[in-house]
């Protein structure tokens, strides 16, 4: 839980506030960009929100925070909004939030699927999405898109029945996983549902295409909010950069 005696000092004044622990993953500033913003390697509350979408979205990411960063005087809104997740997003696309401080905040997504429901990447293990998941059909698969992002998928595996899909050159990262890639060729993992291969940004890194339409591209490439378009950084490249790049 999130210490108003650890606020930082840019947050602007109200309800909701980051602490000292946040660990600048990004996480509240996608949920909520029009609350949250970047101030010297951390998050804060550049300004509160002002109508109920706001403090909806706002509450959303005290939610999703990986590392419980993030206060709120609106315990209620808060619930409800715990509540909303897998949140849609679009199809049978939903994100799951509750990131995990092991994933460094990254994202991970449920698909409603007619042969089984898969996630992509991994959540932290929450009773609330587990739930969730239960009403919506349970786990039939989890693919892992790379070794960063692998968070609590053995509990989730165990309690589905889940079979855990991974690249062999990242496999150390999910021991016991039940179908391991190899090679860089495209894996079929259900109807409408590809795994691709692009090493790079690790060496087992892979991609997951969804009905030929939305890409799960893991931590291969991303949407810059500041570039306003797809964006991948040597910076953050664990592998080979031109490795990354070719693929």
């Amino acid at each position: 839980m999130a210490d108003r005696d650890l606020a930082h000092a840019e947050n602007a004044p109200g309800g909701f506030f980051v602490d000292t622990t946040c660990i600048d993953c990004d996480t509240c500033r996608q949920v909520a960009p029009a609350t949250f913003i970047a101030v010297d390697g951390h998050s804060a509350v550049g300004a509160q929100p002002v109508d109920e979408a706001g403090r909806q979205a706002a509450a959303r990411a005290v939610v999703c925070c990986p590392t419980n960063s993030i206060g709120s005087d609106q315990a209620a809104l808060v619930r409800a909004a715990s509540a909303e997740f897998p949140l849609p997003i679009v199809d049978d696309i939903a994100y799951c939030g509750f990131t995990a401080a092991s994933s460094f905040g990254a994202s991970s997504y449920f698909i409603h699927h007619a042969d089984g429901n898969w996630l992509i990447d991994a959540p932290r293990w929450t009773p609330q999405l587990v739930q969730a998941i239960e009403r919506a059909g349970g786990l039939c698969g989890i693919f892992l898109t790379h070794r960063d992002d692998v968070a609590d998928a053995a509990r989730y595996a165990q309690r589905f029945g889940a079979r855990r899909v991974i690249h062999a050159r990242d496999a150390d990262a999910m021991p016991g996983a039940e179908q391991v890639i190899t090679g860089e060729d495209e894996v079929a993992l259900a109807a409408d549902l590809v795994a691709i291969p692009t090493p790079g940004h690790t060496a087992g890194h892979c991609v997951a295409l969804h009905r030929g339409t939305h890409l799960f591209s893991g931590d291969h490439l991303w949407w810059s909010r500041r570039l306003g378009a797809l964006n991948a950084s040597r910076e953050v490249c664990w592998h080979s950069w031109t490795e990354q790049t070719a693929s």
